[in-house]
């Protein structure tokens, strides 16, 4: 009797399916150099692999646009996706607070605001009711200057002629605070809006130029710092919830190692996409302190927008001040 009871717990062993393929949505191209959300997503990868688990990475668009990739999160038909913080923010808009302008110093100062708040908690909370799990907030790059076709801009003034890019009404309002105009344009129209002067120019990290290749016609970065680029990493927490104790383990120390390789890449990169615009024709103005101050102390008036109430506002204000 024994040994039949062991032969079937063997068979049964034997017959369990293996750890299902891990698949990964990117959002950017696949460069470790310039991109690093795909810093991210490659280090995150490479700890799944050496912890037994197949892995798969989804180029870019190949699973379709942000609503989609939610949907297949949400229904277990992908595990994991490098998305928008709006679409975090369509669910939880207090994740919102992450993209006001001069919230965190660095990307450091946000990391222990995270910390402090419990942020990641509190928003996973509300995430479930989607079946999602939002495991890391990932810098697609250094804080985002002001990238414009024909103009430097080293203060608000020098932006007055301008129309600039905006992602969103919060954005347009930041760019009314600092004495110019927004209009919001999809990311994909952005290059012929450039080429044909619709806009002038769009608010983003300094490597994102070089990877869309508009350095024809994109000449000049001014380094403001206003806001740290964030992709969200999202999971399906049908998946997330459904691992062995072991896998649930290296899924989670994967996403640590993941973090601190893309921080250690942000060190470098803080410096080396400046390099890197110059060496491609781009001027780069290097704001000091004072002239970056002017910029921030304009940007507090879109604190009190439509996106967050004046409760989620107050919250995020006081955990940067806490952990500054």
């Amino acid at each position: 009797m024994q040994l039949k009871a062991l032969t079937l717990a063997t068979l049964m062993a034997l017959a369990s399916p293996a750890v299902a393929e891990v698949k990964i949505a990117l959002d950017t191209k696949p460069d470790l150099e310039t991109s690093g959300s795909y810093n991210w997503a490659h280090a995150f990868g490479s700890a799944l692999k050496d912890a037994g688990m197949e892995v798969r990475e989804m180029p870019r668009g190949s699973v379709g646009e942000e609503g989609e990739k939610l949907d297949q999160i949400s229904t277990g038909l992908l595990e994991v996706s490098l998305s928008d913080v709006r679409t975090v923010a369509s669910i939880e808009p207090f994740i919102y607070g992450v993209r006001l302008p001069y919230i965190f110093n660095d990307v450091a100062h946000m990391d222990r605001a995270l910390a402090e708040g419990d942020v990641f908690a509190s928003v996973n909370a509300a995430l479930a009711k989607q079946d999602a799990v939002l495991l890391a907030l990932v810098p697609l790059g250094p804080s985002s200057g002001i990238i414009t076709t024909d103009t430097a801009v080293r203060k608000p003034e020098d932006m007055g002629a301008l129309r600039m890019r905006a992602l969103d009404d919060a954005q347009i309002a930041m760019y009314e605070a600092w004495g110019t105009k927004g209009t919001i344009v999809p990311w994909g129209e952005v290059p012929a809006g450039l080429q044909t002067g619709v806009i002038d120019g769009y608010l983003n990290s300094a490597f994102v130029p070089i990877m869309f290749g508009q350095t024809d016609f994109v000449k000049h970065f001014s380094d403001a710092g206003v806001i740290i680029p964030l992709r969200a990493v999202l999971a399906s927490k049908q998946w997330y919830d459904g691992l062995s104790e072991a896998d649930r383990a290296a899924v989670d120390a994967a996403v640590e190692h993941a973090d601190a390789a893309t921080r250690d890449w942000l060190a470098e990169a803080s410096e080396s996409s400046l390099t890197a615009l110059e060496d491609a024709g781009v001027t780069v103005q290097r704001l000091t302190d004072e002239e970056r101050d002017i910029f921030r102390e304009r940007s507090t008036a879109v604190y009190n927008s439509d996106l967050l109430s004046e409760e989620d506002v107050a919250a995020w204000t006081s955990l940067s001040d806490r952990t500054r």
